[in-house]
């Protein structure tokens, strides 16, 4: 009983374009298929990201690359991700939007792999191509699964969303030890391909069935960059780069600061993972209170005010007590799903919703690139993690206020 109730639930989230003569076991096959790519794929997002950031100190030290690699190396991601918009759009076009997921996929698999070679030039080379498969994913996934998941496209976002937030704590939990087991701290990058290439095999099959169709929103082309000269647009992009840079600066190197400070790689690693899991409960506690209009700014001013005082206790407290530092941080990683929620009911269409979401992505991922190189340049040339931090904090103060701001009555948002 149970599961026919869950095939009936599956038939209603088919994508509109399957036709109805198709037969239910085949629909509901589809639809299983659709389901798991929405968690392999979410378990792959960020897991190379965290994978490499637990390995930095461990990567350094084997290859022997000088300070303008090691920061570097953590800024392809954030690079990669500013340019996903406009070639995901175009690629979409030519290829359909399940092919060119697949084709980032693989992409994925290749890139992870060549990370396993003890050579300098091949560890950048294969984290441009993994990011880059990371980047088409990002922005085509949310597209998949309006496409597939049209009447359950908030359950499956609050999954995808989720099992990101997993795979991150995953990795940064586990690549250490499985680094040490094989001796090699590029063998431990390598590994994670095995989980890129499961999301591949199980997602092939959607990708050769599937009809060419370009990503949702193809149909009216809205220009972003005119909404630069609106107070939201400005706001939105602003508030867009500030956290994403303070998000990926710490992933990059909260491990390599805690090693710097004296705990042993591991621990450091765990250190990342306790940030990452906690900030699943929090995404799910602050968007259930954004979901009451009323209850949208306290739940921004609730998490900016965590990361705030996440970065003090970073700045003050010795590594020993990291684990406070971990907790702040992670419930201050909430102001990026209560920005894309504030995007998602701005503009009075879809095109312009999409506008407004490439120009904050685009402009903002760009300008964030500057934290993770920025920091690491800073920390060398001063020899400290200090003013590094204070930057971060700086940063995380310029947070609040934008969070303030952006949630102000509609009455004074108005351009």
């Amino acid at each position: 009983m149970a599961s026919e109730t869950l095939g009936q639930a599956l038939d209603e989230t088919l994508a509109p374009e399957l036709d109805e003569h198709v037969p239910a076991p085949r629909r509901r096959w589809t639809a299983w298929l659709a389901v798991a790519a929405v968690v392999l794929i979410g378990l792959n997002l960020r897991a190379g990201i965290t994978s490499a950031s637990a390995l930095f100190h461990g990567l350094q030290q084997l290859l022997g690359y000088g300070p303008l690699v090691a920061s570097l190396l953590p800024t392809i991601p954030v690079l990669c991700f500013a340019v996903a918009g406009a070639a995901t759009a175009w690629l979409g076009g030519r290829i359909g939007l399940e092919r060119s997921i697949a084709l980032a996929l693989g992409l994925l698999v290749a890139g992870l792999a060549l990370r396993g070679f003890e050579s300098v030039g091949l560890l950048l080379a294969g984290t441009v191509v993994a990011m880059s498969g990371l980047a088409i994913c990002n922005v085509a996934m949310p597209s998949f699964i309006r496409e597939h998941f049209p009447h359950r496209t908030s359950a499956l976002t609050g999954t995808f969303t989720i099992t990101m937030a997993t795979g991150a704590t995953m990795a940064a939990a586990v690549t250490v030890p499985l680094a040490a087991q094989l001796d090699s701290p590029t063998g431990g990058l390598a590994a994670w391909a095995i989980l890129a290439a499961v999301a591949l095999a199980a997602f092939l099959p959607l990708a050769v069935t599937s009809r060419p169709r370009p990503l949702a929103g193809g149909k009216r082309h809205v220009s972003p960059w005119p909404l630069l000269r609106t107070r939201k647009g400005l706001l939105a992009t602003a508030l867009f780069a500030i956290q994403a840079l303070l998000v990926y600066a710490l992933m990059s190197w909260l491990p390599f600061i805690m090693i710097s400070r004296g705990l042993d790689a591991a621990s450091a690693g765990l250190i990342l993972a306790v940030v990452q899991v906690l900030s699943i409960p929090a995404v799910i506690v602050l968007l259930a209170m954004a979901t009451r209009p009323r209850l949208l700014r306290p739940a921004f001013v609730l998490t900016a005010s965590c990361s705030l005082a996440g970065y003090v206790a970073l700045l003050l407290l010795p590594a020993q007590l990291g684990l406070i530092s971990a907790v702040l941080l992670g419930l201050g990683f909430g102001v990026f799903p209560l920005l894309m929620l504030v995007i998602s009911r701005s503009g009075s269409s879809a095109a312009e919703t999409t506008a407004l979401s490439t120009l904050a992505q685009s402009v903002g991922y760009l300008f964030a690139a500057a934290g993770p190189f920025g920091l690491g340049i800073l920390h060398d040339a001063a020899g400290s993690w200090t003013p590094s931090l204070v930057l971060m904090l700086a940063g995380s103060i310029l947070q609040m206020l934008l969070c303030f701001w952006i949630t102000a009555p509609e009455r004074k948002a108005q351009s």
